[in-house]
C-alpha cells in the first residue's frame, strides 16, 4: 500500500515536470488575462496593492500616530514586510480554489490531470509577488538597512507559501464544486486572518502564554519569515519549533486537500 502510494505521488510530480512548460504558459496567459478588458491592463496588479500598502501606513502611522512598532525599525519597512507574502496569500487562495471553474473545459482532457491546475493561479500571481519583492528591497535600503545573505531564504518561504496554498486549493477547491458556499466561507477566513494575524501589528503585544495560538498560523511563520529575512537577519533554521509546527499543520492541509480531491475528481465532469 505504502509502496503504491509512493509510486502515485512519484508520478505525479513526473507529470509536472513533464508538463512544466504548459503549466508555465497558463500561468503567464492567467497573468495577461486577468486585467485584459481594463485601459490600464496589468497596472491594476500592481497599482492596487500599492494603494492599499500607502493607506494602512498613513493610518496607522500618521492618523493613529504609532509610530514604529519596534524601536529602531521603521513602520513602513516593518508593515511592507508583512503586507507582501500576506497580498500573494490571500489573492492566490480563492483564486486557486475556483481554478476548476474557470479551467473546466481541460478537464474533459484524458490525459490532464486537475491536480495541476492551482499551480496556474500561483504562477499568474508570483509575478506580482517578484514585483513587491523588489519593492521591499528599495524600501530596505532607503531605510538604511543593509542586504545580506538572510534575504535569500525567501525563495524558501516562497516555498511554503506554495506548499499551503496547494494543499488549500485542493481541499477547498475540490468542495466548492459541490459546495458552492464555500467561496463565502473562503473570503470570511481571509478576512479574519487579516486582523487576527500580525501583519500590522507586533505579536510581541500579546502574552507570552498566548503565542502559540499565533504559531499554529501557518501564515503568521511565513510573514515573520519575511520580516526575520529582512529586518531581523535571523535564518529560518534558528526556529526550528516554528518550522516543525507549520510543517506539521501545512502537511495536515496538504495531505487532507490531496485525498479529499483525489476521491472527488471522478465526479467533477459531472457537476461543472
Amino acid at each position: 500500500m505504502i509502496n503504491k502510494q509512493k509510486a502515485t505521488i512519484y508520478e505525479f510530480f513526473k507529470y509536472i515536470w513533464v508538463q512544466k512548460k504548459l503549466i508555465l504558459l497558463l500561468g503567464i496567459n492567467d497573468f495577461k488575462q486577468r486585467y485584459s478588458k481594463s485601459y490600464l491592463g496589468l497596472f491594476w496588479s500592481y497599482i492596487q496593492p500599492m494603494i492599499n500598502i500607502g493607506v494602512m501606513w498613513f493610518v496607522f502611522s500618521v492618523g493613529f500616530r504609532t509610530g514604529d512598532t519596534e524601536p529602531g525599525i521603521p513602520f513602513i519597512l516593518w508593515l511592507i514586510c508583512g503586507l507582501v507574502p500576506w497580498y500573494f496569500f490571500s489573492e492566490v487562495f480563492p483564486t486557486g480554489t475556483n481554478v476548476l471553474f474557470e479551467y473546466s473545459y481541460m478537464l474533459r482532457q484524458m490525459t490532464f490531470k486537475a491536480e495541476i491546475l492551482p499551480f496556474i493561479k500561483i504562477i499568474s500571481g508570483i509575478f506580482t509577488h517578484i514585483f513587491f519583492i523588489f519593492i521591499i528591497f528599495i524600501v530596505s535600503l532607503v531605510s538604511g538597512f543593509n542586504i545580506d545573505f538572510h534575504v535569500l531564504q525567501i525563495i524558501y518561504y516562497l516555498f511554503c507559501t506554495c506548499y499551503l496554498l496547494i494543499g488549500l486549493s485542493w481541499l477547498f477547491g475540490g468542495i466548492k464544486v459541490f459546495l458552492p458556499d464555500v467561496g463565502e466561507i473562503i473570503a470570511v477566513i481571509l478576512q479574519l486572518g487579516f486582523w487576527i494575524t500580525p501583519i500590522f501589528w507586533s505579536f510581541k503585544m500579546i502574552p507570552e502564554k498566548m503565542v502559540w495560538i499565533f504559531k499554529i498560523n501557518p501564515i503568521f511563520y511565513i510573514i515573520q519569515g519575511y520580516r526575520d529575512s529582512f529586518i531581523y537577519k535571523i535564518w529560518f533554521w534558528e526556529k526550528p519549533n516554528w518550522t516543525l509546527v507549520f510543517f506539521f499543520i501545512s502537511s495536515i492541509i496538504f495531505i487532507s486537500g490531496a485525498i479529499i480531491f483525489r476521491k472527488l475528481k471522478p465526479h467533477f465532469n459531472d457537476v461543472l
